[in-house]
């Protein structure tokens, strides 16, 4: 049985490991479509072919238009990671301009099991809107790997997290696929 995973990416450093987070779901069996916010999508725009024939299927970063038939399976679970500051306060508030954003908001109201990772640096996550976001969402259901386990900011400043813990977002998304199943 194939399992289908929407794999959502922010602009931020650990987008760009993304082929390899995509094979390791492959190899963990889900059928992965790749959905990324417009910066996400610029900043791998030389990769957006060889990830799509890596998928199977059309990377997407901006909302079909009416009458336009959808070409991705239905969602058995959905990972948002990286998450950055914006897309993590956006999804939160409801604010659905962006592909990514919506799809995430709509699959709360589906029931597919949701996993997030944020990905900010300090000085953002202390921002006090960051907190009522993340209690947001987590009340809405989505399991947020923030903090020991999942992702610890570093200090403002920095080019990226050294570490992205891509492997616990994955054993995540596979708990929630299975306990679905």
């Amino acid at each position: 049985m194939t399992r289908n995973l929407y794999l959502f990416c922010s602009a931020a450093q650990p987008v760009f490991d993304v082929a390899h987070v995509i094979e390791d779901a492959q190899s963990r069996g889900w059928n992965v479509c790749l959905g990324l916010t417009p910066t996400a999508a610029r900043w791998l725009s030389v990769s957006l072919d060889g990830l799509a024939a890596l998928t199977g299927h059309p990377v997407r970063w901006e909302y079909k238009l009416p009458g336009e038939p959808d070409v991705w399976p239905v969602a058995d679970a959905l990972l948002f990671a990286p998450a950055t500051f914006n897309s993590l306060n956006a999804w939160a508030l409801g604010l659905t301009d962006r592909f990514t954003h919506g799809v995430a908001a709509e699959a709360l109201g589906k029931g597919i099991p949701v996993v997030a990772m944020p990905c900010t640096n300090s000085a953002l996550a202390a921002h006090p809107q960051f907190d009522q976001s993340l209690a947001v969402l987590r009340g809405a259901g989505v399991e947020l790997l923030y903090g020991e386990g999942g992702f610890v900011p570093g200090p403002a400043g920095q080019d990226g997290p050294a570490h992205f813990p891509w492997q616990a977002a994955l054993d995540a998304v596979d708990r929630a696929g299975t306990d679905r199943a």
